[in-house]
């Protein structure tokens, strides 16, 4: 069974995100979902930067959203056709939660490499924050993670995106994927 949650050993031995397209109703309401964001701020942070900084995309501006993916991605393919477009920006129907972490570094001595990180555990940390829960997450990318037009709509001058993450239920029994072997990845000096 994945997201086993009867302990947490067995929860982290069996950790699986979900496919955002096979997620479906329902979602966490809002009170749940900003006690899972509360949750995902518990993470490795050094000198108490809160280098980072979540965006809920609301049911009522999904279309705005893709209206957004689609006006980008016809800027950089103006010669795309319907079935491209539609492809493209799928993703903002994907799941009934959409929630965007912004990567928001801050000057400080801080190492900016330690900002990254700790972004990345926050994200870890929603998805473990949405597991629990009994919804299944996916963290993803993708063409707009990096866009332009995408990031200006999101992020402040010196922000990024660092991921698009959709909660939900799935509609299919995850799977397992090939994992890595732990002893190729370890070595001893």
């Amino acid at each position: 069974m994945l997201n086993d949650i009867s302990s947490l050993q067995s929860y982290l031995s069996t950790r699986r995100s979900g496919r955002p397209a096979q997620m479906t109703a329902t979602g966490p309401d809002t009170d749940t979902l900003y006690t899972m964001i509360e949750m995902a701020l518990r993470t490795p942070d050094h000198g108490k930067l809160a280098p980072w900084r979540f965006t809920v995309i609301d049911k009522e501006r999904r279309e705005d959203f893709k209206a957004l993916l689609t006006n980008a991605f016809l800027t950089e393919h103006p010669s795309a056709s319907d079935s491209q477009i539609e492809t493209a920006c799928k993703m903002a129907s994907y799941a009934p939660s959409l929630v965007i972490l912004i990567y928001s570094p801050k000057e400080s001595k801080i190492p900016e490499i330690e900002q990254i990180l700790s972004t990345g555990a926050v994200g870890m940390n929603f998805l473990h924050a949405a597991h629990i829960r009994g919804f299944v997450g996916s963290w993803i990318t993708g063409w707009p993670a990096y866009d332009e037009i995408i990031r200006q709509s999101f992020c402040k001058e010196n922000e990024r995106i660092a991921g698009f993450f959709y909660v939900g239920i799935s509609d299919t029994i995850i799977s397992e994927r090939p994992r890595p072997i732990a002893s190729e990845h370890i070595s001893h000096w």
